[in-house]
């Protein structure tokens, strides 16, 4: 069964998502021709909807973005912020001709036991609970079938979507966002990828004994099928109504889970949604989905410190120099200074030696005062070109610290920090990087610049 990116298939799902993209762009367009004010609260509230009837990678996508600081406003960043990745599952006769197409007509004879109803349903495939020959107890990512036609398709609504709100709104250009969303949700198609990130992680993570990463089952997985060894646990929404003491111990254990691969490798999980870890009993953490990895240079994870340093400081050249190490351009003092808030925001928990929660100020979603007088700042000194590097980078720090909020920890994350950072070597952490990816089996990028 061919796959790959088809016209056909591109043709059915530009019809199906110009149609409502298209028609809500026109909406606000005419009503900023015809001078009118927009509502833009009930606009965000009819693309939600709109989007949640499509599913598939714009769903996706809108998510994404809606974690993003300054890609969209804060209205639709609240409405789309509530889109749930559950598609309607395959069928049973859909999933069995799609595990004959991945692992032969005789693929059953393969499991001791494989669950005909989808355990979990999201957008680009679903996951089936199965059990090994050997009775480990597995799950099985499968892929939705034509997801490479749907993603080239919704990737290119997202473009004319963004484009127009760029006309509005000129404090973000949103090209390098476009860029990153789009080299890593094609990514998030190859499961074989996918497949060498989760065998990363496991290696990165070997010395922490409360982050536990999935096994893959490389005879059991193609291109577009992952299967993996079963990770029991909590969903986290329901292990923040444990005591503080344990709250504070998950937040260790995700703390370094997100930022161990980080400061010792340059590779960061860029997908913080609430679904993709749960926890033990233990309060350790199971990491879930590993298809939206990202890898950063280490001189730019040299910038991240390097800014930390600036501020607490008060170095202004050290904080040019990050800067322009993630690759910002033509930052005159203003601008700056206007990045700096938004900077000493991230920094604050990180900087103050002391036990906290990550935000003690502000009512709403974390970070969104901020940002939002951060981005009316940028808009009036003229727009800034956001580098592609940053935009996941800000977005797990964002998203990381919504689930921090929401288990309401109270930890030194200062300390926390200084573990990981301290004894930091650019040099050693490229010579890591480089052996870690390649003993993993991760493929070379082609995207950067």
């Amino acid at each position: 069964m061919n796959e790959g990116n088809s016209f056909t298939g591109r043709v059915r799902r530009y019809a199906r998502v110009s149609t409502t993209v298209g028609g809500l762009a026109a909406r606000l367009a005419g009503a900023r021709y015809l001078g009118l004010s927009v509502d833009r609260a009930r606009h965000a509230a009819d693309l939600k909807t709109a989007l949640g009837g499509i599913k598939g990678p714009l769903m996706k996508v809108a998510q994404l973005l809606a974690t993003i600081p300054d890609a969209l406003p804060r209205e639709y960043a609240g409405e789309l912020a509530q889109l749930q990745a559950n598609a309607p599952p395959m069928g049973w006769v859909f999933v069995k001709r799609r595990m004959a197409s991945e692992l032969g007509p005789n693929w059953e004879k393969r499991f001791r036991r494989f669950e005909h109803e989808a355990a979990r349903a999201a957008s680009l495939g679903q996951v089936h609970r199965a059990e090994a020959l050997d009775g480990r107890e597995l799950a099985c990512k499968l892929q939705y079938p034509d997801m490479a036609s749907a993603v080239e398709a919704d990737l290119t609504q997202l473009r004319f979507a963004l484009g127009i709100y760029e006309r509005y709104d000129r404090a973000v250009t949103t090209s390098e966002i476009h860029q990153e969303i789009s080299a890593r949700l094609r990514e998030e198609l190859d499961y074989l990828r996918e497949a060498a990130h989760l065998r990363f992680y496991r290696l990165a993570l070997s010395g922490e004994r409360h982050v536990h990463v999935p096994e893959v089952l490389p005879e059991l997985t193609t291109r577009r099928l992952l299967t993996m060894t079963w990770l029991e646990g909590t969903p986290l929404l329901e292990a923040a109504k444990v005591p503080l003491a344990e709250r504070n111990e998950i937040a260790r254990n995700l703390f370094h889970a997100w930022y161990v691969p980080f400061y010792s490798y340059g590779v960061i999980h860029g997908d913080p949604h609430l679904g993709n870890y749960t926890v033990r009993p233990d309060r350790g953490v199971n990491l879930l989905d590993f298809g939206c990895v990202r890898v950063f240079r280490a001189s730019f994870v040299k910038g991240v410190i390097d800014l930390y340093h600036a501020l607490d400081r008060e170095d202004e050249a050290l904080a040019v120099a990050a800067y322009e190490s993630w690759g910002f351009k033509n930052l005159n003092r203003e601008m700056i200074d206007v990045l700096n808030r938004w900077a000493r925001f991230l920094y604050a928990p990180l900087m103050d030696d002391r036990k906290r929660r990550i935000q003690e100020k502000g009512a709403g979603p974390y970070g969104h005062e901020v940002a939002e007088d951060v981005h009316r700042e940028i808009r009036r000194l003229g727009g800034v070109r956001p580098p592609r590097e940053f935009v996941f980078m800000d977005r797990a720090a964002i998203g990381l610290g919504s689930v921090f909020m929401h288990l309401k920890a109270e930890v030194n994350w200062h300390r926390m920090f200084h573990g990981l950072i301290d004894d930091f070597d650019a040099d050693a952490l490229a010579r890591r990087q480089k052996n870690a990816l390649k003993a993993a089996g991760v493929p070379e990028r082609t995207d950067e610049r």
